[in-house]
């Protein structure tokens, strides 16, 4: 994979931050999903594969790649039922 590190993604690889994309809030580099959309949907309960369906511009690997680099998003998730919508 371009853009890695010791089979790590950079995260200039998996999110940006640009003013003319959705008002500079960060994104999952190529989309205009704000990262917050999946931190929200999973402290909500919901899996990764409800997210993904619900936001298909997102890839796998930039939200697991993002979850390794973000362990606050993970502890938020802990004792968390996940539930589809």
């Amino acid at each position: 994979m371009n853009g890695t590190t010791k089979d790590r993604p950079r995260r200039e690889t998996i999110v940006s931050r640009e003013p003319e994309v959705h008002s500079g809030d960060l994104v999952f580099r190529g989309t205009r999903v704000p990262v917050e959309t999946l931190v929200d949907h999973l402290k909500s309960g919901y899996s990764i594969e409800a997210y993904l369906e619900g936001f298909p511009s997102v890839e796998r690997w930039q939200v697991e790649a993002f979850l390794e680099l973000s362990p606050e998003a993970v502890e938020q998730m802990k004792d968390r039922g996940a539930h589809t919508p």
